[in-house]
């Protein structure tokens, strides 16, 4: 390595050991010490349970003793060249451990092979006690493959063989270059390294990304509402309301002309409105999860009324998004007004959250009132917070291999349209932030009556329009059992699609791409097993189903395409465009002014 080479790098070290201590410090706050105290109480029943059952860690130390004896005669077996079979391979999908010298070297391939057989052991250990409560056993499983895949030899330089190799013929230029990039993460990170997916500057909204024309009819302090100019002459009588997450930005339905679920629905002849939600700041900290039902999805209505002059629409709702259409729907039956939904369409929406997936590990008393006690200080919560919590529940795929090509490979992420969908973070609003934890998560107030918006109590029996409920079978946010046992709180006509894959590739699903396919049945089922068991797979996308559904329920003739007025400004609008991690320094200043 060039002497010149050493100045960035010192440089590099120091900016790198300031955000660690300011991180540190972060760690102190009421949040990770609930999380810490936590786990310790979850180990701790462990460890009671381990002391009246000794013989099964006995056993579990017998096996694991056992399986490193095997490897060792296969270590020394493989040093001497002769044939043996691996006492432990990875996972297909396990792409950690691809390079040739984790299976053609000895020294890697033991290291290796004890890793994947250590942690193993450690997993299955988790679940080998009896008399572990379910949910403290989760939270010790997740925490404990948190920890299992940090430690993984391919994340430390030293025992890398990949790395070693890169770094000798570089002359330790990646390390330079990944210093550099690890710098740059940590200045635009919250309390935990936010490590970027993809070249964020690779892309523009409304040049590369949420490029489908339209207007915006409509700006209020909490979102702006989109109309998209129609491209057939006629359209359905009935228009489309699309509600988006609000923790998430909208444009994951309208990212390229080729995957656009708006095109696609603007090119089967329906006027499409879309709610597109403001990324909230410090001074909207007191917005809550009522506002955006009432303020939000309500009013959004009442525009679509003054645009179209129709009083009902075809709603769909995304994740979120939907639970907040279903209280919408809620809230005007339990107010005897009439419905303003005649078709609801809602994708991954949980509406009983008792099955809240891998998010479950945070849904405990403690770290729920510690969070409340943080959202309340700051106001908000931080969106890059969000993200990385996000990305831990898939770490090997959204963090660790990322950790690697960029700090220790010293690579630049390449320009991928989704994962630049997936770093756009979007901030929650402090109170909107402690309602979904407590009122629907944690007190599942929806499915025990007990939820009010507004004041006014809602039960979904009440609302007698038909819905469509679409979720995903590998789906970990949105568990489909969950969602689908979240579907029989509706009084009316209901139908269930599963789709293949998982919470976005199973809902952005376009019928040209022929990549998923689907299940689907209308018998009726007592548990998502049996409707599983009863129902029909189908191949290529399940879009033409849901504008089956809509149509068939839309019994007006066509009418001629509604242009959108003039508006505000042309789609994707204002709000969509604020960012939380500005690539240059221009966009951080208009951040600044926005949020």
């Amino acid at each position: 390595m060039s002497q010149s080479s050493y100045g960035p790098l010192f440089e590099a070290l120091a900016h790198y050991n300031d955000k660690l201590l300011a991180m540190a410090r972060a760690q102190t706050e009421r949040t990770a010490q609930a999380l810490l105290q936590t786990s310790l109480d979850d180990l701790g029943q462990v460890l009671e349970q381990g002391s009246q059952q000794p013989w099964q860690l006995i056993q579990s130390q017998m096996n694991w003793w056992q399986d490193q004896l095997k490897l060792m005669q296969h270590t020394l077996l493989k040093s001497a060249g002769q044939p043996s079979e691996p006492v432990i391979t990875p996972d297909r999908s396990d792409r950690r451990f691809k390079a040739d010298a984790w299976s053609e070297q000895p020294l890697y391939d033991y290291l290796k092979q004890s890793y994947l057989l250590t942690a193993r052991h450690l997993l299955a250990a988790v679940d080998t006690l009896e008399g572990v409560p379910e949910k403290s056993r989760e939270r010790l499983r997740f925490f404990t493959r948190q920890y299992v895949n940090a430690m993984a030899p391919s994340n430390f330089l030293a025992t890398n063989p990949e790395l070693l190799k890169l770094t000798l013929e570089s002359d330790g230029q990646n390390l330079v270059r990944g210093l550099a990039l690890l710098a740059e993460d940590l200045e635009r990170s919250a309390d935990h390294l936010n490590i970027r997916l993809t070249d964020e500057s690779a892309f523009e909204l409304g040049r590369d990304l949420a490029t489908t024309p339209g207007r915006v009819v409509l700006r209020t302090e909490l979102f702006e509402l989109i109309q998209y100019s129609p491209t057939t002459a006629t359209v359905g009588k009935t228009p489309v309301l699309v509600v988006p997450p609000f923790i998430n930005k909208y444009y994951i339905m309208d990212m390229r002309p080729q995957n656009s679920l708006v095109a696609w629905l603007v090119a089967q002849g329906q006027t499409v409105f879309m709610i597109s939600w403001r990324n909230p700041g410090v001074a909207q900290g007191q917005v809550d999860l009522d506002d955006y039902v009432v303020d939000g999805v309500i009013a959004a209505l009442d525009a679509v009324e003054a645009a179209t002059g129709e009083r009902e629409v075809h709603g769909i709702g995304y994740c979120i998004g939907g639970t907040a259409l279903s209280l919408a729907m809620g809230w005007l039956a339990a107010r005897r007004q009439k419905q303003r939904v005649r078709s609801a369409t809602l994708f991954t929406t949980l509406l009983d959250f008792s099955q809240p997936g891998e998010l479950g590990i945070f849904i405990h008393e403690p770290i729920i009132a510690a969070l409340e006690a943080q959202n309340e200080a700051r106001g908000i919560m931080d969106g890059r917070q969000l993200a990385v919590s996000f990305s831990l529940l898939r770490e090997n795929s959204l963090y660790w291999n990322y950790y690697i090509d960029s700090y220790l490979k010293g690579q630049s992420p390449v320009a991928f349209d989704l994962l630049h969908w997936n770093s756009d973070s979007t901030n929650v609003a402090g109170k909107t932030h402690n309602s979904l934890l407590r009122r629907l998560y944690l007190e599942n107030q929806l499915v025990k009556g007990e939820l009010k918006i507004r004041h006014t109590r809602i039960d979904l029996a009440k609302v007698k329009t038909p819905v469509l409920l679409v979720s995903a079978a590998d789906d970990h946010i949105a568990l489909w059992q969950g969602t689908w046992q979240g579907m029989a709180l509706f009084g009316g006509e209901r139908r269930f699609i599963l789709a293949e894959s998982g919470h976005i590739a199973g809902i952005i699903n376009p019928p040209d791409a022929n990549k998923y396919g689907f299940w689907q049945s209308e018998a009726e089922a007592d548990s998502p097993a049996q409707w599983l068991a009863g129902a029909t797979h189908q191949s290529g996308s399940w879009w033409p189903e849901m504008m089956r559904f809509i149509k068939d329920r839309d019994e007006a003739e066509p009418v001629p395409a509604r242009q959108p007025v003039e508006g505000l400004e042309a789609a994707p609008g204002s709000y969509v465009k604020v960012r939380l991690n500005p690539v240059f320094a221009g966009v951080r200043k208009q951040e600044e002014e926005l949020v």
